[in-house]
């Protein structure tokens, strides 16, 4: 990531803050229509469910250029949601659920410029969950 992609994404986000709530109910609504499949995996309250992801994103968006601070949280978080039953194809679909939930929540925002930081962003979170959750081809 470029550091102007980085403030794109920064500064989208603190937009994003206020509606955060409505906007990771979007998410998950989204997600759950892409992946179907990971809808069991959230046996408790998806209201806490959706918290956790808000405070989440916050830690990771906030540590965008210094990732590697926090490399072994980030890590430790993949190998838990391989043990909560996801799969590395989940992930493909979480970040076309996380954009879908940005352009509906940014709006006009949502420019072209901000789309690419933000897919930037998401792979190299996604690469690195998916390395850390150590995948073993079937």
């Amino acid at each position: 990531m470029t550091p102007e992609q980085i403030r794109l994404v920064q500064q989208n986000f603190e937009a994003l803050k206020p509606a955060a709530d409505e906007a990771m109910a979007t998410f998950y609504r989204r997600l759950f229509v892409l992946a179907p499949d990971v809808r069991p995996l959230f046996r408790a309250d998806i209201r806490s469910q959706e918290r956790k992801l808000a405070e989440a994103l916050t830690a990771v968006v906030d540590m965008l250029s210094s990732l590697q601070l926090i490399l072994p949280d980030i890590e430790a978080l993949a190998k838990r949601h391989v043990a909560y039953g996801v799969r590395e194809r989940h992930y493909r679909a979480a970040g076309e659920a996380l954009l879908f939930t940005l352009e509906v929540h940014l709006g006009e925002d949502f420019t072209p410029q901000v789309r690419k930081a933000w897919q930037s962003a998401y792979a190299v979170l996604s690469d690195i969950m998916i390395a850390g959750a150590e995948y073993r081809a079937a």
